[in-house]
């Protein structure tokens, strides 16, 4: 598993570019003017992991298969969307198919390339889209609260739930603040989720600053990052006309671009990184002979669950995990030698698999 992170932003921000750098690909038109993407373009893109090549070198894997990051890019939004202005009510629909959001904000001064408001502000721009999604979740949820009238006389327990959260949210809202600053109870999690509210997904914010200002940021990117800190919110610093750059070159090439301009690893690295964090996800790694691979599930997974990201029939018959820290994977230089030293422990139903683990799964067909 990996998680899908859709880019959005106001048109002209850098997103298409953002996204085609990080992919690789030409697919996304990046173009000077509004709704240049029409269709939410999608790329995957391996997700870096140096232990993953370390651990493979360690035992000779024929093959190395990182886990997967999805990203979607998602046509530019202006004021309005919310009720069909633009393209806002596809930006709408396509929001709600991912895990986060990665909202890309303007962060350097360009004469050449237009701003949909004719003005510099991240602040504001952050603002106008935050507003949107606000505004459709209210609207969304003025409906469904009325669609619930005759099951809530009815008593039906589900309802009266729904209804309840419906009615955090949009308290919420109406106070002029997005849905996930709602406190939810464990009980009420998976039925928070369901209600698949624009305003519950987390964001991280992409300041997209001038090569110049990639590796310290800039002005701009200070007032973004200290908005992102009053929200408990994520930020990352990018140029994507680096990143363009970089998605060019061959690796020893890349290394010696980053390091001319004083970065130390490409934004996508980084932009990854806060993805993972912002959703709270780990890797652990299966490794052998014929291959080393890395795995994404979240953070306090037990280990029949992960062992269901592999195949379903590993956690329906889940006997135990052969477990090995990846440290002590690569100090006693391999699977064998974690055995010797008496490093490889046996785990069970209840064991919570830990950020870097080097499992083996043991069950029954």
């Amino acid at each position: 598993m990996g998680f899908k992170m859709g880019i959005v932003g106001l048109p002209n921000v850098g997103k298409s570019t953002l996204f085609n750098a990080l992919t690789k690909t030409a697919a996304a038109q990046a173009a000077n003017f509004p709704f240049c993407t029409i269709e939410p373009n999608v790329g995957e893109v391996n997700v870096p992991d140096a232990r993953l090549d370390r651990l493979a070198a360690i035992a000779k894997s024929a093959q190395v298969i990182p886990t997967r990051m999805t990203f979607v890019d998602i046509a530019g939004l202006v004021k309005g969307a919310s009720k069909g202005e633009g393209l806002g009510n596809q930006f709408l629909a396509n929001i709600r198919e991912v895990d986060a959001i990665a909202h890309v904000l303007r962060c350097f001064e360009d004469g050449d390339v237009t701003h949909v408001d004719g003005r510099v502000d991240p602040v504001a721009d952050a603002e106008v889209i935050e507003t949107e999604l606000m505004l459709s979740d209210l609207e969304s949820i003025e409906k469904r609260r009325a669609g619930l009238v005759r099951k809530l006389k009815g008593n039906d327990k589900e309802a009266q739930q729904q209804d309840r959260l419906l009615a955090a949210a949009q308290a919420m809202l109406e106070d002029g603040k997005p849905a996930r600053l709602v406190e939810v109870d464990a009980e009420d999690a998976k039925a928070w989720t369901n209600l698949q509210l624009l305003t519950t997904k987390p964001i991280l914010y992409v300041c997209n600053v001038d090569e110049g200002s990639a590796a310290t940021g800039n002005a701009f990117s200070e007032k973004v990052q200290k908005m992102a800190a009053e929200q408990g919110a994520a930020s990352v610093v990018i140029s994507a006309r680096i990143e363009e750059e970089i998605s060019q070159l061959d690796a020893e090439e890349a290394a010696m671009f980053l390091d001319e301009m004083g970065l130390s690893e490409p934004g996508l690295d980084r932009l990854i990184r806060a993805g993972y964090d912002l959703l709270h996800l780990e890797t652990y790694f299966t490794v052998g002979p014929k291959e080393a691979r890395a795995w994404t599930i979240p953070s306090g997974t037990a280990a029949p669950q992960a062992a269901g990201v592999i195949h379903g029939d590993f956690e329906k018959g889940f006997i135990r995990a052969e477990t090995i820290a990846y440290d002590d994977f690569v100090a006693c230089n391999g699977e064998q030698g974690a055995k010797e030293a008496g490093k490889m422990r046996a785990e069970g139903k209840s064991y919570i698999v830990k950020d870097g683990d080097v499992l083996h799964f043991l069950f029954n067909t």
